[in-house]
């Protein structure tokens, strides 16, 4: 989560109005598609709002925090110690190019917002991190706007794309046909395809491979 597109509280936490906006969409999808019971690993949790509310709706589930950011790591501390969550671990480090992950095995993934603000090279780094962590029907979940067929969905993406495009060249909207065939290069196969508010979309993968050494 870029800073900018947040706020900072006194205390130390971010804030992001667009977290607040979407997650109870992203939880309804979650709800249906992780697992009952076992962990979860967010890829660049940001200010830490969507794992608190994540966590406090589904308690059965062990979620994992993390991002390559020092100081929103610190804002998901913060909530996590205002909060009485006892499901939620502490986050850690993590950036998506580094291979292997100091998080070695999960039960599902998830990334919101992630690689539309990020080089490509962050896209098949995530999908192969997710393949080396995920065993055998492990679920990999994605959040996020995407191209269909090398056009955009709507305007409004299409303004958002050239937005991010000026910022860094390296950023911008990925087309959803790639990112299915990345997945599946990493083992996986596209169980679901949700449409959700503001022209995003959810993607659902299911591991169908063994999971690396």
């Amino acid at each position: 989560m870029p800073r900018e597109w947040g706020e900072k509280h006194p205390d130390g936490r971010w804030h992001s109005p667009a977290a607040d906006r979407n997650k109870d969409p992203i939880l309804a999808v979650l709800r249906r598609v992780l697992p009952p019971k076992g962990s979860v690993l967010e890829i660049g949790s940001g200010s830490g709002q969507h794992v608190i509310h994540f966590a406090a709706a589904l308690p059965d589930l062990t979620w994992q925090p993390t991002d390559s950011d020092a100081d929103l790591r610190a804002s998901v501390m913060m909530r996590l110690r205002a909060s009485p969550l006892k499901n939620v671990n502490p986050p850690v480090e993590l950036e998506v190019t580094r291979l292997p992950w100091p998080v070695r095995s999960t039960d599902a993934v998830l990334s919101i917002n992630m690689i539309h603000i990020a080089p490509p090279a962050a896209t098949g780094a995530l999908l192969t991190g997710a393949g080396q962590t995920l065993s055998r029907g492990g679920v990999l979940v994605l959040y996020g706007p995407y191209r269909r067929h090398g056009a955009h969905t709507a305007p409004s993406n299409e303004a958002f794309d050239s937005a991010l495009r000026a910022r860094n060249p390296e950023w911008g909207l990925r087309d959803f046909e790639d990112v299915t065939r990345l997945a599946e290069a990493n083992g996986f196969g596209l169980e679901e395809v949700v449409e959700m508010p503001a022209n995003n979309l959810m993607l659902v993968f299911r591991q169908r491979g063994t999971r690396a050494a």
